[in-house]
């Protein structure tokens, strides 16, 4: 590995009740890469406090606590990358109104700011995404873009870059954000042998889905619905046309289109092309197979209407994707 040419700061601005999993897993990322650069550390992590504590636990949300080197009044020094890690309960995580200034103050003098699930209601508090992209978990996306109108919330990808802010979805997120900073940092090598270590299958784009096509839709409570969502899943290459499909129900195309929509939350036809893409980018992950292959096999008829598709929803070719994502397991 390439030594770095000096060592960068990196400080977690925590306000408690945080979720273990937002801090630990990129702070683990940052500490993995120092371990495996082999030469002068790459970066120096500290955890400071949004509280009044000078020194000692941190609040997590399960009662499991985490140590500060300081609260934000009393740190000293200079700040590379500023990140804010999340909670669950965006009700209890507040900050107040001197932390708020102090992270604006803050994010004035960093390199980079990012935050790790809901930490994006803080910056969105601080005023630091105005009339920027940001994604956050699923779960308060609405919430987020509801209290903040100004904040272009994004409630898909797993994180965005806008500038020099950084935004992240829920939990593990965290740590495809610390890779992708860690990749802009010392390139691609080194975030992909932390990524092996950590025993992270894939080192994730920012713009891929935050959940499965297939586990998300699965919430419907109509069994006929749900069995056919499995035998999709099962025959992407088979008429998943929507008069095939309303035809296996025994119902009309239109009460089909109707009672799918409303059950899954998406067309049939959307959903049928969110599962086929799914299934590609599994099989230009973890194998060498042709995209012509793989596109009958999905389903798609062919390698060019697979690019197309892929191109429209992920702004990458088959053959980019494969290039930049394809696990390092795979051999030609």
């Amino acid at each position: 590995m390439a030594a770095a040419s000096s060592t960068k700061r990196i400080v977690f601005l925590c306000v408690p009740p945080i979720l273990g999993t937002d801090l630990i897993g990129a702070f683990d990322a940052f500490g993995m890469a120092n371990k495996v650069s082999g030469g002068k550390p790459l970066y120096d992590l500290k955890v400071i406090s949004a509280g009044s504590r000078k020194r000692g636990p941190i609040a997590g949300m399960f009662g499991l606590s985490f140590y500060c080197d300081s609260d934000y009044s009393s740190f000293r020094g200079e700040i590379d990358t500023l990140l804010v890690p999340g909670g669950l309960n965006v009700e209890e995580q507040k900050a107040s109104p001197a932390a708020i200034k102090w992270l604006q103050r803050a994010a004035r003098r960093s390199r980079r700011i990012g935050s790790i699930c809901t930490g994006a209601m803080i910056l969105a508090e601080a005023g630091l995404l105005d009339g920027r992209r940001a994604a956050t978990h699923w779960g308060i996306a609405a919430e987020l873009s509801k209290r903040f109108p100004k904040v272009k919330v994004e409630p898909e990808p797993i994180w965005i870059r806008d500038g020099k802010f950084y935004t992240s979805a829920g939990i593990t997120s965290g740590i495809d954000l610390a890779l992708a900073l860690l990749e802009e940092d010392h390139g691609a090598a080194l975030a992909l042998e932390v990524a092996r270590i950590m025993v992270v299958f894939l080192k994730r784009p920012g713009n891929q889905a935050q959940f499965s096509v297939s586990l998300a839709a699965q919430k419907t409570e109509r069994k006929p619905l749900h069995e056919l969502q499995v035998w999709m899943t099962e025959h992407l290459s088979a008429d998943l046309s929507v008069e095939a499909l309303a035809q296996r129900l025994a119902m009309s195309r239109r009460n089909f289109q109707r009672v799918f929509t409303a059950e899954i939350g998406e067309p049939p036809a959307r959903y049928v092309e969110h599962l086929r893409v799914e299934a590609a980018r599994r099989y230009l992950e973890r194998t060498t197979q042709g995209l012509a292959e793989i596109a009958e096999r999905c389903g798609f008829g062919s390698a060019d209407v697979m690019g197309r598709v892929f191109v429209r929803l992920l702004q990458a070719t088959p053959g980019d994707y494969r290039g930049r994502f394809r696990s390092s397991g795979i051999r030609e």
